[in-house]
């Protein structure tokens, strides 16, 4: 428990900073799914990045002062018979002793325990605008409902979750060792796809390939929904269908991850269904990987976070320009934003706990009234981005036909490091010329 211990103690001491005050940070709701049948629990991220703990119904409740700082964890009862029906629970007792709060009390306590631990404390940090707001209120009216015996509510409530997301920005040891596992899945699965792939399967069947992969090797879910995305269907961003029949002669983008103890992987192959690659789709391809690795090249600390994207866009662009896709000088088509009509998105995210992490993606510190945005975050060691370029072609009258609905992309998960940046995902082969050599295998 000692990263998660030490994950509290690093926010109280950025809250201490503030003045002190009450933390509050709940875990997520279970969700029905339909009827008395629920979705499959997945609890809160911040809650856990601070926990470890998994279980529904709880919440973490931390009083700092400029003393020190006290960990309350507030959990289901310990239950013998829900256990019969739906697994252990930890209870307060062992669920403090295990995961090292000062205590822990029953969920049904809330009412009755917060509005006295917020009392007269300078501020509330808690995730403002959620589920729980309708508690947040009741809480403090009932703290203000003893003004007349001289109790003070908080002044001030801020969000807390901007102050972990500064903290998840920075993967630690324990963080970045279960990303590495997390890519090792995921590239499996994806080796798994490429050689069970064939014309005449449905996109479906190969998605089953990946999930399979996923479960056999201890991922407990998907990070993400996956895509499997077929001929045309590459050029739709979001894809989710994953039900059309793949046919000869076209491309597969598969974009799929898996999540193993809360972090996420995120991983994009093209190609061919056949197992080899036609002119034209080796010609974008080998435009794409060019793009990816020159971004990868500029991935490193010290850099900006756009500089990735920018390195990419270059390549892009210019191999936009050399195939005919469009025309013009490659600065101009830069300026003008020419090369978005095949290439709309942003090179990079953060990932992490959750597949699109937080973190702001620019530095720190508000802006001026009227000046200029502030600046690009700069990469520091322990971050982890995406670093995913991609072409998408639709049918057009004024686009080549040899080029029509395909669509491509790249990706690979990036660890920051001091001279550049460890490709967590590099087990799958991307190469084309390695591609066909797995698939004819």
């Amino acid at each position: 428990m000692e990263p998660y211990s030490s994950r509290r103690q690093r926010l109280a001491e950025s809250v201490r900073a503030r003045g002190g005050g009450l933390v509050i940070v709940h875990t997520a709701p279970e969700a029905i799914r339909n009827r008395d049948s629920h979705y499959p629990y997945r609890w809160d991220s911040y809650f856990y990045y601070l926990t470890g703990f998994t279980e529904p119904e709880a919440t973490l409740v931390m009083r700092v002062d400029q003393t020190g700082h006290e960990s309350i964890l507030f959990c289901r009862p310990k239950d013998e018979e829900r256990e019969i029906w739906d697994g252990y629970r930890h209870g307060p007792d062992q669920a403090c002793s295990r995961f090292s709060f000062d205590r822990a009390m029953t969920c049904d306590r809330l009412d009755a325990e917060i509005p006295k631990l917020m009392a007269d404390q300078p501020a509330l940090f808690t995730q403002v605008s959620g589920p729980h707001d309708g508690s947040t209120s009741r809480w403090i009216d009932a703290v203000r409902a003893q003004a007349r015996t001289g109790v003070a509510a908080p002044e001030a409530v801020w969000d807390v979750r901007k102050l972990i997301d500064e903290m998840r920005l920075i993967k630690d040891d324990h963080e970045a060792e279960i990303m590495r596992r997390a890519a090792r899945i995921s590239a499996a699965a994806h080796v798994r796809a490429m050689k069970a792939c064939k014309p005449g399967m449905f996109e479906f069947q190969v998605e089953a390939e990946l999930l399979h992969e996923f479960t056999r090797s201890g991922s407990q879910s998907p990070a993400y929904g996956s895509i499997v995305a077929s001929g045309r269907h590459a050029c739709v961003l979001h894809y989710r269908s994953n039900d059309a029949q793949m046919r000869d002669g076209d491309l597969l983008l598969i974009d799929a991850g898996c999540e193993l103890d809360g972090y996420a992987s995120d991983i994009t192959r093209t190609f061919p269904i056949n197992g080899r690659f036609t002119g034209a789709q080796r010609l974008l391809y080998d435009i794409v990987l060019d793009a990816q690795l020159a971004a990868v090249a500029a991935t490193r600390a010290g850099a900006h976070f756009t500089d990735p994207h920018d390195a990419a866009v270059r390549v892009l662009t210019q191999g936009m320009i050399d195939c005919g896709l469009i025309g013009g000088s490659l600065d101009h088509a830069i300026e003008t934003g020419a090369y978005r009509r095949f290439y709309m998105h942003r090179t990079s995210h953060w990932l992490g706990m959750d597949v699109h992490d937080c973190g702001d993606y620019r530095e720190p510190g508000a802006p001026q009234a009227a000046g200029p945005a502030r600046p690009w975050r700069i990469l520091r060691e322990g971050m982890v981005l995406t670093i995913e370029p991609g072409i998408y072609v639709r049918a057009s009258d004024d686009v080549p036909e040899h080029f029509h609905d395909i669509g491509i992309r790249i990706e690979d998960d990036a660890l920051v490091t001091k001279d550049g940046c460890e490709i967590l995902t590099a087990d799958v082969p991307k190469a084309a010329d390695e591609i066909e050599a797995l698939m004819r295998g």
